[in-house]
């Protein structure tokens, strides 16, 4: 499966639109990741731990679009738009969307 931020594949016309799709995963980060981001936060540098979960996130955010996507009959995903949010101490929420197309 085709997917791609931009709203067109280049030689690859749209034959139909098929709709929205979009995924949410929310991750919890745990109290020891926490302690270890906090020292990265005081001391400088990356966290690890966080981008590591993030990555985590991302995938499956678009791994489960892709899915949606497929059941809809789709062979391709445009526009594909993440965003991050925090929902609370440690909490993270990825919401992936798109439009499902045949290409």
């Amino acid at each position: 499966m085709i997917m791609t931020t931009t709203t067109m594949i280049e030689g690859k016309p749209v034959e139909s639109y098929l709709g929205i799709v979009t995924s949410e995963v929310i991750l919890g980060a745990n109290v020891v990741r926490d302690f270890f981001a906090s020292i990265t936060d005081i001391v400088g540098g990356r966290s690890g731990a966080y981008e590591s979960k993030l990555q985590e996130g991302r995938e499956s955010a678009l791994n489960e679009l892709e899915q949606r996507a497929r059941r809809l009959g789709a062979n391709a995903v445009i526009g594909i738009d993440l965003d991050f949010e925090t929902l609370r101490d440690g909490m993270m929420m990825i919401v992936a969307t798109g439009t499902a197309v045949r290409v």
